[in-house]
């Protein structure tokens, strides 16, 4: 479009500010050249009615940055100040401006037009991706409301039309919320809009319930038009990310878990947010019990955008790694048959011409400066400039030659006392100035020089924060530092202590700082003067070098070396003496040391040089200073040359035709080719010539590798490589014919240095000469070169004595060659041509990826809207034995989620398309965070080191395992199962092993009436009941203690003995009598607090013939949540009344219980606490002991509630098998701190004293969480021998008291008198808990041997129990990966891959236990993994259901073996363990077997073909990163789920979301596919410290958690 032409000074202030703006917008790339051209046509066109004649617009050509031009690791100035009155104009009113200026360093239009197409393609598939869910609260950076909105007006229509036709896919948020139309949900204030989405005009309030769904698109992607079809599409889904995957549950958990199917008004809703994890131990087993899932939930949809991106067809994987069951994991590598190979011959080494001998070259480098500073004192050698870019002084040779020997002497005579002399010849020297005083450098450098003194230039330290702070002083101490040169204004700007003594930095040595400023040093007497020998292999000086881990290394430059190098420079540069020479890079290595300060003192060059900081307040000023200076060298980076074009409508009248030689020292970037061609295109004007632009190629080692020599005017200019990548990720040379989109454009970087000699060798292994269509690393020979890594021998030789082998093995030659860390060929006429470095590069599965051209394809993906200043960082990790890429950006504080998250699918497709290879992580962090080089870029290897230990704080991240890890092991193929030849048994061996069976002791009744007389024990008829005991020990014994019930002080609150308890049970037994409605046989529910008032209602039950049934109490706080579990089993018992206090009665009648249950159909309800002393007219004896005596309620962690019916023969047994196994009699005392609600935990808190006559101390688990010493101090003070706990109980004094142990011991606890502290679960003993509480808690007395774990099932309440007389328990480790295939396979302790597994206790008297085979039933041998069996008098007799299913009661408890003894009933426990025979002996005598349980079948995942036990995922989980509290883990559709707590603060959610891929990978084999962070407290717990993971998993589904981040792996 045409511009009119109008006089800009003519016009008012405020319009020229407009046009300085607009021109900022398009310099910085945050306006297309069209929005531009159209913007200044509206703001000039009420001034056009002077001037009608219209002229094309100024030559603003295509490389102007656009949208896609991009920089990456140095940040860049802000624009030239047009003005002072624009620059405050634009910090008022864009106080973002900054965060879209991008430099030309990885510009191409090219590429950009490659990326373009590539993204176009996947456009077509309209795949939504979920976009993760984000809690408000987790945004680390400020809102977007602050921050200045993005001027939507700045593209043209046509853009808009094509930016919204390259957005890759339809909202997935559009058709969630179609789904959802009209639901309210909790969180809707925490999900983020999606990308893609237009956004809402009306602000939606957050609090908002009702969220009106945007209007569906046409074709909404897998979307269905009712949540019933999407129901539909989740039941018929079965995914698996490598093959055919298995159903996300087990068969035999499927067939466990139907024991009672509650009706769908049963379903009980999550607990209320903020409710603490104390009063989760109290609502224990409430959470939600069922398995209805509202399928149209957000989650559950984002869950099925996730599957549905998985169903694309992948690329193939690589070889199948191997069988995840080898006991070692090895790779078979299978070749592609189409992988490029090279096919040239082999390379022949390359010379450079002969360096020439000059007479006039001095002998030295000292040398020159001395005859310089004598015979042309007056010649400018340096000149400084100030912040604006003005000169500020100039130092003559004859300066610099009288400070240099003022500074040389005062180093060697006057910095020690007269008699001492600190520094020596070769003594190292830190020098440590800012790059703004090049002044003070040349003369501490040229100083040390004559002082014979070794300079070690290092970067001024800023904080002890720095990045790379400590590799700094790695390279101080390897080199031996103990001084350090500065300037007084450096000194001063140091960071200081509270003293004011300068701050010791982190690694750093101690050092002496010493100032070189002219005052403080001393003219030397007339009759010393420096020595200056010839050049020597001495060391002249060491330059710093920071390896792609990290490490920084000194590189050992000899004077020789130094002097050869400046003589090559000068021959192929064609110095001449008296030139003048602009400097733009850093003075203290690298370009900027050889050619501003050692090269050009050789040829009585004038150096000027720019500093950084004056390229950010002034980015012309390098071309001005050219321009000014008639400079004919210039010496910049692509990032000046960038700059320089930004500013360039500010210099029309600068002039370049000067230069003969502008120097590009990134030139061995292959990305640097598209700023050299734009830089010419807007300087060729200026009288740039083509042939003067010198790209070149160095590294610290080899020093200068090559450099293309000035040209000829007219001479054609070198021509460019048009590479494949493909070719080049295979290490070959193939000149790109087919896809154009994924080439690669490079440019040469001239000839070997003169007097080099030059090869290629393979990168890796032994240097093998590459063939001539090759890339490989380049190494130099040469006089010019570094020596060693100064003070580290071992990775000098590696290095710096390198010998290439031809192909078969022999070397070619003696003379050693340096790595030069770069990579290339030599292409035709000899030219070098550079495509990467070996820090940069990424070997992915065998191919080998630069990042650098990484970068250049994100930046190509439009990142305007996103990434700030352009800066990206690509590195690799190395995860599941391959290198993973990971890309890290800097995303602009004025970034909406939407484009964030649509910039990083983008670039997933971009780079998916160009380099065929899968990202690992994208991750956007707030602006300026990461860290910083010395001069502004990112520095990788400590983002790298941030990213693997957690602490990056993104704040938006994508991970996609599922895309890039195609290195999987096969999934198990499970064999069809039948009794085959291998499982024949022989006597009690089963395929030649001892059967896997154990059991305890006999119980042995006692027969003989007179010895029970004796005995004073109660006579054997009355035994088979545990109410006649309670009236024979009233009658015998009444005033003995039974019970003793303390509160949260420790104080006994209540006691009962046993006169006590009978009298109590019979006013209860005297009321249920009374009520007409409740007869024998019926179903009682006994709702209490723990204390003695629930063992009296117990004994009244029996006294009155009717059945109790303990259910846990509602939490008053929180009726909501925990109220519907105790109505759903009150329902499910058929409960006829119910017994409980006077407080509860009030709770269940309350207006706040009727809106959560309906209290008008609850049964009689009787309040026990002011009953009439009554006696019952009879107390109920039962016809016979197979009677049912009580009911055992509870909610397994599969979320199944089931009751189990015990009968009073069970009872007896029961208790008196813990009487011999405990050794209880009526003299002994035990403390029992836990929840009396069922299980072992029932039985221990109601019936075992009773039996056995001992006293139990009751603690309420609930009253540690107000005092925590209350349990140990009980033990203490009664010096109690055996308690009984649960892992909570256990858990909270470890985490509460562990560093109170000193506090414990001042108090008086002592825990010595201890014999047996037993954990009573359901699950695995928790062997890291159990042993943090015996090392706690020793210093007061614990012994080492007390702890030990009880275990017990549903079918069969105690199993294991660890008595007094046993052995102690014994610890095995066991392979984790036989485990999974269902085997056991016993490790050392210490091999990879272990898992420590504690011995369950010793098998109960009475009990019998066998390991089967769980689908051929049959038997097993020792040390193998099955199910558990048991047989014992006390097995519970069946299940209590409402629909009777007798199929299930003969399968669980009454099953058979299919051979062996199939006469013997057993009762299936649902738990996979092995029995392993110790050396150990029992009480008898014999070989102790030991019971091992490995954990739940119902629980266990099977994915895979494998089967996982999640407590061993979780455990890694919690390992990952120390913010991660607790962790669960659940799979839902085949995709497994990680819930992890955070314990830190919010910023470290997205942390946590690699780490927890990274580590679940690592140890597991599995892929993660959703990652959800939640709140501390979130997991729910139930009293026995068990996870509730299904319920968590329906909270989940019914998006009901609130989650902090929710994170979907692609």
């Amino acid at each position: 479009m045409a511009e009119p032409d109008v006089d800009v000074s003519a016009l008012p202030q405020e319009v020229r500010e407009q046009l300085a703006e607009l021109d900022l917008e398009l310099s910085e790339g945050d306006i297309t050249q069209k929005g531009y051209e159209k913007k200044r046509a509206k703001v000039l066109a009420p001034y056009l009615t002077q001037t009608q004649n219209l002229v094309p617009p100024p030559a603003y050509d295509e490389q102007s940055p656009g949208p896609s031009s991009a920089s990456a690791s140095a940040p860049e100035p802000g624009p030239s100040n047009s003005s002072s009155s624009s620059s405050r104009h634009r910090h008022t009113r864009r106080p973002h401006r900054s965060g879209g200026t991008r430099d030309e360093r990885y510009r191409s239009d090219i590429h950009t037009e490659a990326v373009q197409a590539a993204l176009a393609k996947h456009k077509e598939e309209k795949m939504a991706l979920p976009m993760p869910t984000k809690r408000r609260s987790a945004y680390v950076q400020s809102p977007i409301d602050n921050c200045t909105p993005p001027d939507s007006s700045s593209s043209s229509d046509d853009e808009a039309v094509s930016s919204e036709s390259a957005e890759p896919q339809h909202s997935p948020d559009t058709w969630i919320n179609s789904s959802l139309h009209g639901s309210s949900t909790s969180s809707s204030a925490s999900s983020t809009l999606s990308h893609g989405e237009s956004r809402p005009t009306q602000p939606t309030h957050p609090h908002s319930q009702q969220v009106p769904p945007p209007p569906a698109p046409a074709h909404p992607p897998h979307s269905h038009s009712q949540p019933s079809a999407l129901a539909e599409a989740f039941a018929q889904t079965r995914i698996d990310p490598v093959g055919v995957g298995p159903p996300d549950m087990p068969s035999q958990a499927q067939a466990r878990g139907s024991r009672v199917d509650l009706p769908p008004n049963a379903v009980v809703r999550g607990m209320s947010r903020g409710q603490s994890r104390s009063s989760m131990m109290e609502t224990a087993d409430v959470r939600r019990v069922g398995r209805g899932v509202p399928v149209s939930s957000r989650v559950s949809t984002k869950i099925q955008q996730l599957l549905n991106t998985l169903k694309r067809p992948k690329r193939p994987p690589l070889s199948e790694f191997f069988m995840d069951d080898q006991e070692e994991i090895v790779e078979v590598p299978q070749v592609d048959p189409n992988t490029p190979k090279p096919e040239g011959r082999q390379i022949i080494p390359v010379k450079g011409e002969p360096l020439g001998v000059v007479s006039n070259w001095p002998p030295a480098l000292q040398a020159a400066l001395t005859r310089w500073g004598a015979t042309q004192g007056k010649s400018p050698a340096l000149t400084a400039l100030d912040i604006t870019g003005k000169p500020l002084y100039t130092l003559t040779y004859g300066k610099l030659w009288s400070r240099s020997v003022k500074l040389a002497y005062t180093l060697l005579n006057k910095l020690g006392t007269k008699n001492e002399q600190i520094l020596k010849p070769g003594d190292r020297v830190a020098l440590v100035y800012p790059n703004s005083d090049p002044a003070m450098f040349w003369v501490a450098f040229y100083g040390c020089l004559l002082a014979e003194v070794i300079p070690v230039p290092i970067e001024v330290p800023l904080s002890r924060k720095d990045a790379g702070s400590s590799q700094v002083g790695f390279l101080l101490g390897s080199c031996g530092v103990g001084l350090a040169l500065t300037s007084e204004i450096c000194l001063k700007g140091l960071p200081k202590t509270p003293t004011g003594e300068i701050l010791q930095f982190k690694g750093w040595p101690r050092l002496k700082w010493v100032v070189t400023d002219s005052k403080y040093l001393t003219k030397p007497s007339k009759d010393w003067q420096p020595h200056i020998p010839t050049a020597n292999t001495d060391t002249a000086y060491i330059e710093y070098k920071a390896s792609k881990e990290g490490t920084v290394m000194g590189v050992a430059v000899s004077k020789v070396a130094m002097l050869t190098h400046c003589q090559a420079l000068t021959q192929a540069c064609n110095y001449c003496e008296g030139e003048t020479l602009v400097n733009v890079l850093d003075f203290k290595k690298d370009m900027g040391l050889w050619h501003g300060v050692l090269t050009s003192v050789m040829n009585r060059i004038h150096t000027i040089s720019v500093p950084y900081a004056v390229m950010k307040a002034c980015p012309q000023s390098w071309v001005q200073r050219v321009h000014i200076h008639k400079a004919r060298v210039a010496l910049v980076k692509c990032r000046d040359l960038h700059w320089a074009m930004m500013a360039h409508r500010d210099q029309r009248d600068t002039s370049l035709a000067s230069l003969r030689m502008l120097i590009v020292a990134d030139g061995a970037n292959p990305w640097s080719v598209s700023s050299c061609d734009a830089f010419l295109n807007v300087f060729q004007a200026h009288g740039l010539k083509p042939e003067v632009i010198c790209p070149c190629a160095t590294s610290p080692e080899a020093m200068t590798v090559a450099i293309r020599r000035p040209g000829v005017a007219g001479a054609p200019l070198p021509a460019r490589a048009i590479l494949s990548m493909t070719g080049l990720s295979h290490g070959v040379i193939r000149v790109n014919t087919e896809d154009k989109n994924s080439a690669l454009t490079v440019q040469d970087v001239g000839h070997v240095m003169p007097g080099a000699l030059m090869c290629i060798v393979k990168p890796d292994g032994p240097p093998m000469l590459c063939k001539t269509d090759e890339i490989g690393e380049i190494v130099v020979n040469s006089r010019a070169g570094g020596t060693m890594y100064y003070g580290l021998s071992g990775v000098t030789k590696n290095t710096f004595e390198v010998i290439p082998v031809n192909a078969s093995g022999t070397p070619i030659g003696e003379i050693p060659f340096v790595r030069s860390g770069l990579l290339g060929f030599v292409g035709p006429g000899s030219l070098i041509f550079v495509v990467g470095k070996n820090e940069g590069l990424l070997m992915v599965s065998g191919r080998r990826h630069n990042a650098d051209d990484l970068v250049a394809t994100a930046l190509a993906v439009e990142p305007v809207k996103t990434v700030y200043r352009g800066r990206i960082a690509v590195f690799s990790v190395t995860v599941f034995f391959d290198e993973r890429i990971v890309i890290v950006a800097e995303q602009r504080p004025d970034a909406s989620e939407e484009d964030s998250f649509q910039w990083m699918s983008r670039v997933l497709q971009a780079i998916d398309s160009i380099h065929q290879v899968g990202l690992y992580c994208l991750a956007l962090v707030p602006a300026n965070t990461l860290p910083k080089t010395p001069l502004g870029g990112i520095h990788i290897s400590d983002t790298k080191q941030l990213f693997l230990e957690g602490a990056l704080h993104p704040c938006n991240i994508l991970m996609c395992p599922h895309t890039c890890v195609t290195n999987m092991p096969k999934p198990r193929q499970k064999q069809p199962v039948g009794v085959g030849p291998a499982s024949i048994m022989v006597g009690n061996l089963v395929a030649g092993k001892r059967i896997a069976q154990a059991a305890g002791r006999d119980l042995g009744l006692i027969e003989d009436q007179d010895l029970v007389r004796k005995l004073c024990m109660w006579p054997t008829m009355m035994h088979q009941f545990l109410a006649d005991s309670l009236q024979w020990r009233a009658q015998t014994d009444p005033d003995h203690t039974l019970y003793v019930l303390l509160n949260a002080k420790g104080v006994a609150v209540c006691t009962a003995t046993c006169v006590q308890l009978h009298k109590r049970a019979e006013k209860i037994a005297a009321a249920l009598m009374e009520r007409s409605g409740i007869n024998i046989g019926e179903n009682v529910v006994l709702l209490y607090p723990p204390g003695i008032d629930l063992i009296a209602a117990f004994y009244g039950c029996l006294y009155a013939g009717s059945i109790p049934v303990t259910v846990r109490p509602p939490h008053p706080q929180n009726l909501s949540a925990t109220l519907p579990t105790v109505r759903m089993i009150i329902d499910v018992s058929k409960a006829a009344c119910i017994l409980t206090t006077q407080v509860l009665t009030k709770i269940l009648r309350s207006k706040e219980a009727a809106a959560t249950v309906n209290i008008k159909t609850w049964p009689i309800i009787i309040d026990t606490d002011d009953l009439p002393r009554k006696r019952p007219p009879t107390i109920y004896k039962p016809p016979n002991a197979e009677m049912i005596a009580y009911m055992d309620f509870s909610v397994s962690t599969t979320g199944m509630l089931t009751g189990v019916k015990i009968s009073h023969a069970a009872v007896s047994a029961l208790c008196r098998s813990i009487k011999l196994q405990c050794e209880l009699y009526s003299s002994r005392q035990i403390a029992i701190c836990l929840d009396p609600y069922c299980g072992l935990g029932f039985v221990l808190w109601c019936l075992a004293s009773v039996y056995s006559g001992h006293q139990s101390i009751l603690i309420p688990p609930m009253e540690l969480e107000s005092s925590l010493t209350l349990w140990l101090g009980t033990l203490s003070q009664y010096r109690i021998r055996d308690t009984f706990c649960s892992y909570s109980v256990m858990e909270l004094c470890t985490k509460g008291l562990g560093g109170q142990t000193d506090i414990l011991k001042a108090r008086g606890v002592n825990l010595s008198c201890v014999r047996s502290c037993v954990v009573v679960a359901e699950e695995r003993p928790r062997l890291a808990l159990t042993h943090s509480f015996s090392k706690l808690f020793k210093d007061i007395g614990l012994s080492m041997r007390a702890v030990s774990t009880a275990f017990g099932s549903r079918v069969n309440l105690a199993i294991c129990l660890q008595g007094t007389t046993g052995p102690d328990p014994s610890t095995v480790y066991v392979d984790m990966k036989s485990l999974r295939h269902d085997r056991v396979r016993l490790v050392e302790r210490g091999a990879p891959q272990s898992l420590p597994l504690m011995e369950s206790g010793t098998i109960l008297p009475g009990v019998r236990v066998i390991i089967v085979n769980p689908e051929t039933r049959g038997p097993l041998g020792d040390s193998h993994l099955g199910e558990i069996w048991v047989n014992s008098p006390h097995s519970a007799t069946g299940y209590y259901t409402i629909y009777g299913e007798e199929n299930l009661q003969a399968d669980h408890f009454n099953t058979k073996l299919s051979f062996g003894d199939p006469q013997t009933l057993w009762a299936r426990t649902g738990y996979l363990g092995f029995v392993k025979r110790t050396e150990l002996t029992d009480s008898s005598g014999d070989r102790h077997d030991a019971l091992f349980v490995v954990g739940s079948l119902d629980e266990t995942l099977e994915l895979r073909g494998l089967r996982y036990h999640p407590i061993d995922i979780e455990t890694s989980v919690s390992r990952a990163h120390r913010s991660i509290g607790e962790s669960a883990v659940f799979t839902w559709t085949n995709l497994l789920v990680v819930v992890a707590e955070l314990c830190g603060s919010e910023q470290d959610a997205l942390d946590l979301v690699p780490l927890v891929t990274n580590v679940v990978l690592e140890e597991h084999h599995l892929i993660v596919g959703v990652v959800v962070i939640v709140d501390p407290g979130v997991i729910p717990i139930n009293s026995r410290g068990e996870k509730q993971r299904m319920h968590l998993r329906d909270s989940f589904l019914a998006d009901q958690l609130d989650p902090i981040y929710v994170a979907y792996n692609m």
